[in-house]
């Protein structure tokens, strides 16, 4: 073979290899056949796709409920990817590729809701708000079709309240598929009825509370049938009417303390809640004179004004008697301020001593006007001791008694 047949037959088989490589290039190639890249909701979804060669792909799609790869259904050289309703019914943007070893193909699917709603999603809070107008409640609204979509953006949403004598509309629109309104309180206290509509269905009502504000300062006064320190009727102390700054009374149940300070500055207290804006308090009266300073308080938010009361000694005298071992002794009878023997259970307190140093504190209660101590030979030998008996604020002393 001569030198040109060589040269000839090296650029043959060139050209024929360009020519089958060019032809299998091109062999590769797919193409979209489907324009359509907006849908509604709930439609059929599909992509078509025409191709010359391998039908060996698959199509990845990804929305913002996760992602998937779909296999293709092949009649005659045409690609068709079905999308599940899994993806097609839910509105949002479905991002898709082409996965080939050609060169990539991907694109942009838009989902929108149906036109039509089927329910309104509402959210409310807080439930209870402060009168006074500055506090507010916020009503959110999430109108879906029948796919649980939210309705496409700029759909007119209607929230309407009631209070009192006023009923207010206001029209909002949706973005990012809600809407939303705030409502702010009323000067006075009371309900709030809440309500929606859109595409002329409605949401089920909803209310919120306008509670009273901060309650004011208030003032106290005292009740008794009488004035006398005799440990067993009762003083009942009751508030004013408490109401906040812009005239609400109080909500029932606010919790009223009263501190009552004795002569001696000794404190006690007693409390109640407040019912139609009025609280009440009840306290035994003392078993002695006594002078008290009662003031009540709605911690950290009001208080009254100072009352001072006074009582009486109810018991002015009473008689103690030894018996002739000196081991029983009587207290009475204890007469009241009408002489009336003492309601049961006044205290009375004996404490005895022994060569000047307490040997014991013995307390018992009255009963039909009398209280009786035992002194037990086992606790208290023989000897010389001296007693202090106290009661209603009254104290006798019996010294050098020796008891056998």
């Amino acid at each position: 073979m001569t030198t040109k047949s060589i040269y000839i037959s090296i650029l043959a088989f060139i050209l024929i290899y360009a020519l089958s490589f060019q032809n299998k290039t091109l062999k590769a190639t797919y193409t979209l056949n489907t324009n359509k890249t907006v849908f509604i909701a709930g439609e059929k979804v599909s992509l078509e796709f025409s191709f010359s060669t391998d039908s060996d792909v698959q199509l990845y799609c990804s929305n913002s409920y996760g992602s998937l790869l779909i296999e293709p259904e092949i009649d005659d050289n045409i690609l068709n990817f079905l999308i599940p309703d899994s993806v097609s019914k839910k509105s949002g943007v479905i991002n898709w590729q082409l996965l080939s070893n050609s060169e990539a193909i991907k694109g942009q699917l838009t989902i929108r809701p149906k036109p039509t709603i089927n329910s309104i999603e509402s959210y409310l809070g807080p439930p209870s708000i402060e009168a006074g107008g500055t506090d507010y409640t916020m009503l959110i609204v999430i109108p879906t079709d029948d796919l649980d979509n939210p309705m496409a953006d700029s759909t007119k949403v209607q929230i309407k309240h009631q209070f009192l004598d006023n009923e207010i509309f206001n029209d909002v629109f949706t973005d990012h598929g809600f809407a939303y309104k705030t409502i702010n309180s009323y000067k006075q206290s009371g309900r709030i009825l809440i309500s929606s509509e859109c595409l002329d269905l409605n949401s089920k009502e909803y209310d919120v509370n306008v509670m009273p504000a901060i309650p004011t300062d208030f003032t106290i006064k005292a009740e008794r049938v009488h004035n006398y320190a005799d440990g067993n009727q009762i003083t009942i102390f009751k508030t004013s009417e408490i109401k906040d700054r812009y005239d609400n009374l109080v909500s029932d149940g606010t919790f009223v303390i009263f501190y009552i300070t004795d002569q001696n500055g000794n404190k006690t207290q007693t409390f109640g809640t407040t019912i139609n804006g009025m609280a009440t308090a009840k306290i035994l009266h003392p078993d002695h004179e006594e002078q008290w300073s009662v003031k009540a308080y709605i911690e950290g938010m009001a208080n009254s004004d100072t009352i001072t009361l006074d009582y009486k000694q109810a018991i002015s005298n009473f008689e103690v008697a030894f018996s002739e071992d000196k081991r029983h002794i009587t207290v009475g009878p204890l007469q009241s301020f009408m002489k009336q023997r003492v309601p049961d259970g006044l205290s009375i307190t004996l404490k005895l001593y022994q060569n000047n140093s307490l040997v014991n504190e013995i307390m018992k209660q009255s009963s039909n006007g009398f209280a009786l101590f035992h002194l037990s030979t086992d606790e208290y030998p023989q000897g010389t001791y001296d007693f202090e008996i106290e009661t209603a604020g009254l104290t006798k002393s019996f010294t050098n008694i020796t008891n056998e």
